[in-house]
């Protein structure tokens, strides 16, 4: 048998002269016979790695800045709505003014960061001018260009004082499209071929509704009178267990497309946002006994959700940067389905 012989039937897709890295075994994953203890085998075990280690998938390009930002300030808008429309309905002016400049706010940072993102507005206008249910993109600027005049609206009157049946139903309207709002990106993400965000598509839209949560919690905190952030102090822990064991699940779940999150730089935001989001729940607990801690509460809890959106948006950019996380899983797939 011949080395080409060998090389051709042993591993499967490499050329003689050509071969690609296999990570084991000596120079171009070929190794000579042994003498003195029988025959042994004339080709190492194949070891996972794509042609010349280049990477399977196209890496995102978006703009961490941008599109990170645009994550988390979508999830605050959209809570934050949920949050003025409790206040509004309980009788809470102060919380409910404070999460309707913050909705308003918030989202008209996120469309801007958006549009700089895609270059110029006019491709943002470009995504309206179908509905397509199955895109998530589309789905999601359609959603956009309905929630953010009814927060822009719901703020106005606020602030003028005046035309408060307009308010208020602004308020509401905003408040049923919100929690779509707070969760879709992460649908967007999951539709993607990028490994960390696709195995995630179970848990990572309640994820991103707890991030939320306790975004919108956080802002209130800081901002509202004390007294009247009693709902908020509620949601800072709810939102706080469901962020945290949603994550968490994720993580087990996903096996070995989980890896990136516990690397380099997501590693760091991410055990940065537990434990902001799990200090910032503690003390929003204690502001009812005492009020001066709420600015702290909401610091951290602010901070602790843009952490996560930021580390869940690098992990996915990492995993679509090595190849073994793409191939791997499929691999183990078609063992599943095949046995």
């Amino acid at each position: 048998m011949s080395e080409s012989d060998v090389t051709r039937d042993g591993v499967r897709g490499v050329r003689p002269g050509r071969q690609a890295p296999t990570g084991a075994g000596g120079s171009g994953g070929r190794r000579r016979r042994r003498r003195g203890r029988g025959e042994q085998p004339m080709v190492p075990d194949a070891a996972f790695s794509s042609y010349y280690g280049k990477p399977v998938l196209k890496k995102p390009t978006w703009k961490p800045l941008d599109i990170a930002g645009y994550l988390y300030l979508g999830g605050l808008a959209g809570a934050s709505s949920l949050l003025a429309a409790g206040a509004q309905v309980t009788g809470r002016p102060g919380l409910a003014a404070t999460a309707k400049l913050g909705a308003a706010g918030a989202i008209s940072l996120s469309l801007a960061a958006l549009v700089h993102d895609l270059g110029r507005p006019a491709r943002f206008l470009n995504m309206l001018r179908v509905l397509k249910p199955t895109s998530p993109m589309s789905v999601g600027s359609w959603l956009l260009a309905g929630y953010a005049p009814l927060t822009l609206t719901a703020a106005v009157t606020q602030v003028a004082g005046r035309y408060r049946l307009l308010g208020s139903a602004a308020t509401a309207a905003a408040a049923v499209l919100g929690p779509a709002v707070a969760t879709y990106t992460a649908v967007l993400l999951s539709d993607t071929a990028v490994p960390s965000w696709h195995e995630g598509h179970r848990e990572l839209p309640f994820v991103f509704a707890g991030s939320a949560a306790t975004a919108a919690s956080g802002l209130a905190l800081a901002a509202a009178p004390a007294d009247q952030t009693g709902p908020a102090r509620r949601l800072a822990v709810l939102g706080a267990a469901l962020e945290l064991g949603a994550f968490q699940a994720m993580k087990r779940r996903m096996g070995l497309t989980a890896e990136p999150f516990e690397q380099g730089r997501p590693h760091l935001l991410l055990r940065a946002a537990e434990a902001l989001t799990a200090g910032g729940a503690a003390l929003a607990l204690c502001c009812g006994r005492d009020r001066r801690l709420a600015p702290a509460a909401g610091a951290a809890l602010l901070t602790g959700s843009a952490a996560l959106r930021f580390g869940v948006f690098h992990a996915g950019v990492a995993s679509a940067e090595d190849p073994k996380y793409t191939v791997v899983p499929q691999r183990e797939r078609l063992e599943r389905r095949g046995r």
